[in-house]
């Protein structure tokens, strides 16, 4: 079954798919062992990668590059790609979406945003006409083999949001995206207009979108729940308050083996895990761990 597919397989299932973003292979590392999905999230991969906001920085080489190395060591994890406006040209795209196709992505995230973009939770953004989006996206759709892909639209105006995710939604795209969605009521209208096409919810923390469990999620009618930024995160201030530490210790590192810090026996062997998935037992081991969330 082609990974495509066995994304299309979750997404099917009762209930709300979570796809835990990833920002480089360390946090895709830590998230395999809780999760079964990842996604590769432009706005961590534009702080990882370039130290820039997520604007339009962003080149595809860079991107095609990550992922391929994320599908060698998570043979058997599932893959969203955000690959924003599909880097501006249509045919652009579809160079991307085959790339990351043949390199084994289970999907992609394609927005209506026009330059200069701007993170989906932030002021600013400008989307493209309606039809000249559409275009588009029945050009990648065209290409694309059992990829799957996510209509995005990055609407504010509250009739375009309505009247775009219901053109999405009579796409052949799998999935629709409306992005920064402010409230519950919202989602309720929003899965409205989509009808029976499965609907994706993207949670940030700081963003525009409520805080929402993934029951709470399921009761909306959410079919797949994307966290953009919580390894990205969690790593800030994690960094943030051990150099503090270090520093009002005068440089004395604190002790590893006391089992609240990280040292190298455990780096060392989440990373060996990396390599265990390609081996036939212990990655039978690991993928039956990873659906348990371990």
């Amino acid at each position: 079954m082609t990974y495509g597919n066995r994304l299309r397989d979750e997404i099917a299932k009762p209930g709300t798919t979570p796809l835990i973003g990833v920002y480089d292979m360390y946090s895709a590392s830590v998230a395999a062992g809780h999760y079964d999905g990842m996604f590769v999230s432009g706005f961590g991969f534009a702080a990882s990668h370039y130290g820039l906001p997520d604007i339009g920085f962003i080149a595809w080489p860079d991107m095609v590059a990550f992922v391929q190395r994320l599908r060698g060591a998570f043979p058997r994890h599932h893959l969203l790609v955000d690959i924003d406006d599909g880097y501006v040209d249509a045919e652009v795209a579809c160079h991307v979406v085959k790339s990351l196709e043949r390199i084994g992505a289970s999907g992609v995230i394609l927005e209506d945003q026009k330059r200069p973009r701007r993170c989906g939770h932030a002021d600013g953004k400008q989307v493209l006409p309606l039809a000249e989006y559409l275009e588009k996206l029945e050009t990648v759709l065209a290409t694309r083999e059992d990829l799957l892909v996510v209509a995005r639209t990055d609407a504010t105006e509250e009739a375009d949001i309505l009247e775009r995710a219901q053109a999405l939604a009579a796409t052949d795209a799998d999935v629709v995206l409306v992005d920064g969605v402010r409230s519950v009521e919202w989602i309720e209208r929003i899965r409205t207009v989509v009808g029976s096409k499965p609907l994706l919810f993207n949670q940030i923390a700081g963003g525009r979108s409520p805080r929402l469990s993934l029951t709470e999620l399921t009761d909306l009618g959410i079919d797949v729940a994307i966290y953009s930024t919580p390894c990205l995160f969690a790593a800030h201030r994690a960094m943030d308050t051990a150099l503090a530490e270090l520093h009002l210790a005068d440089g004395r590192l604190p002790a590893a083996e006391n089992g609240e810090e990280i040292g190298v026996a455990q780096s060392t062997d989440l990373l060996a895990k990396n390599i265990a998935r390609h081996r036939s037992l212990p990655a039978a081991r690991e993928s039956a761990s990873a659906g348990a969330g371990a």
